[in-house]
């Protein structure tokens, strides 16, 4: 992409599954969502954002509403409001709605220089069904989830 835009997350496509509800905020495949992430994320107490995983990209994490449990390279550290995590490129990592009320974190990532993500198992992970059992690709990763259903838009996703 080399031009600028402007989309708004209640406008966009949104889906959900059992790790809670999703939009990607590139949606359509154009050149810009081949080198950058970034979307919005609505978690419930225990839901994963997605599995342990590592990759050789950056990722950035900015929890704008809600507590998250992140599980970094073994260890876990509470989030809130507010709080920003980064994570440099083969960071194993995984986010987890923790609070009452669900969740809402932005991800931003780039994906520039190819290469692709493995999620290795993670006890800690385990305990929110957030880790593989034996390190594996992404397909066989997400399998026990199905695919994504497409969710109309609800306010409180971003209330």
């Amino acid at each position: 992409m080399t031009d600028w835009q402007v989309r708004n997350a209640r406008d966009l496509q949104w889906e959900a599954n059992e790790m809670g509800a999703y939009c990607d905020l590139l949606q359509g495949g154009d050149a810009a969502s081949e080198e950058f992430a970034i979307n919005l994320n609505v978690l419930g107490k225990g839901q994963p954002m997605a599995l342990y995983h590592h990759e050789p990209h950056q990722e950035g994490f900015l929890v704008l509403r809600g507590e998250c449990e992140l599980i970094v390279e073994g260890r876990s550290q509470p989030l809130r409001q507010w709080d920003y995590v980064h994570c440099g490129r083969d960071v194993p990592h995984v986010i987890v709605g923790a609070g009452d009320e669900p969740a809402l974190v932005l991800a931003v990532g780039g994906r520039v220089g190819g290469g692709k993500a493995t999620y290795p198992p993670e006890p800690l992970a385990a305990r929110y069904r957030a880790s593989t059992s034996a390190e594996m690709d992404a397909r066989a990763a997400y399998a026990q989830f199905g695919e994504g259903a497409v969710a109309p838009f609800r306010e409180e996703f971003l209330a």
